[in-house]
């Protein structure tokens, strides 16, 4: 499983995967998400998913992270 921490920021969304080196993001979650999936299929082709202790099909932990601002 890859772990991945999805926030928004003020053009959309950003992803930022913990064990890939991969980011990138999307003006909408649904985009961000959809090109998480390309980016991690390009940065994984042609690697034996086994050998890095990964499966088919590849399953991704997103995170969503948030700030607050406190209100007194």
């Amino acid at each position: 499983m890859i772990n991945a921490i999805i926030h928004a920021d003020q053009d959309g969304y950003t992803v930022e995967c913990l064990v890939a080196a991969v980011v990138t993001q999307g003006s909408t979650f649904d985009e961000a998400v959809r090109n998480l999936n390309e980016a991690l299929a390009l940065h994984l082709e042609g690697e034996d998913l086994r050998a890095l202790g990964l499966s088919e099909p590849l399953r991704v932990r997103l995170t969503f992270e948030a700030s607050f601002s406190l209100i007194r």
